[in-house]
């Protein structure tokens, strides 16, 4: 069967767009073309996209809003998941909220600031979807989603089903969804506690003004690129080594925030990966620390 037979069949059940610059959908702006990017609009057609992949044995990968991820320069030949689009509604209880995976974790956390919920403060200015956060039990000011999240809807093996946050395996930037990358996040559960709106709105503008005073957020990242080590915050390390502004191709370590690295100009995912490996170097052999990327390698 021609690859052109197999769009029209994915177009059945979703919106499909072949060819697509995979640096048109991550935060960083790096990396060859996709294939197909398949838009689903309902978990029935999510499901029988996931029966065409099966039976065609293609590669896949669901994409948020791509804001932790280094796609390779190569071209990808399989399918790029976005839940965006469709997956988007969130419902709110006196006692917490369920989001579906393509919502704005920005958006859920305004939402529940309106609705007199607290817990998502921290969520409130990172730029990435519900399932994509839950994905990285990712975190800001102390505070990450393992501590909010109650549990996880998931579609895997053709079943649906509600995982409890105590079956996650959420650690630091890491949860039991790394080991069973052909699971996909429909939805996640959220608790949250009551609290006057005016305090949460307090805290939310607050942490937006350290934001923009601290981040580099007129050029392109991928947020944080290294994990923070048990001895040190991984920006004292990159500082200690002198790395504030080195630059490799069109590949920067931010001068505002050193563990931004940043597409200063049209870099490559090569020029990224070498300032990364040099910065890994240079603090192993001065510090005796490994850093760790937290920015997710794909299509390598």
């Amino acid at each position: 069967m021609s690859i052109d037979k197999i769009a029209i069949e994915l177009s059945n059940y979703a919106t499909v767009e072949e060819n697509v610059p995979m640096s048109s959908l991550t935060s960083l702006r790096i990396g060859g073309n996709a294939r197909y990017v398949v838009y689903p609009t309902t978990v029935v057609s999510l499901v029988e996209v996931m029966n065409l992949i099966k039976k065609y044995n293609l590669s896949f990968k669901v994409f948020g809003k791509g804001s932790n991820i280094l796609c390779s320069d190569n071209d990808y030949d399989g399918v790029i998941i976005k839940l965006d689009r469709s997956f988007n509604e969130c419902y709110f209880t006196e006692e917490g909220c369920i989001a579906q995976a393509g919502c704005s974790i920005i958006a859920v956390a305004y939402e529940a600031m309106r609705n007199g919920l607290s817990g998502l403060e921290f969520a409130s200015g990172i730029p990435a979807t519900v399932g994509g956060v839950t994905y990285m039990n990712a975190g800001a000011y102390k505070s990450n989603m393992a501590g909010v999240i109650e549990e996880v809807f998931v579609l895997h093996d053709g079943i649906l089903e509600w995982i409890p946050n105590s079956k996650c395996q959420f650690s630091y930037r890491h949860s039991v969804f790394h080991l069973n990358p052909n699971w996909i996040i429909i939805a996640t559960k959220f608790r949250l506690k009551p609290k006057p709106v005016h305090e949460i709105e307090e805290v939310i503008e607050s942490r937006k003004a350290r934001r923009i005073a601290t981040q580099p957020l007129d050029k392109p990242s991928a947020g944080s690129t290294f994990k923070n080590p048990l001895e040190k915050p991984a920006w004292e390390l990159i500082d200690g080594i002198g790395y504030r502004g080195k630059r490799i191709g069109g590949a920067m370590v931010s001068t505002k925030h050193v563990n931004f690295l940043i597409n200063e100009d049209k870099a490559t995912a090569e020029d990224f990966m070498k300032l990364v490996e040099e910065i890994q170097v240079k603090v192993k052999e001065k510090y005796n620390i490994d850093l760790i990327m937290e920015v997710e390698r794909f299509n390598w």
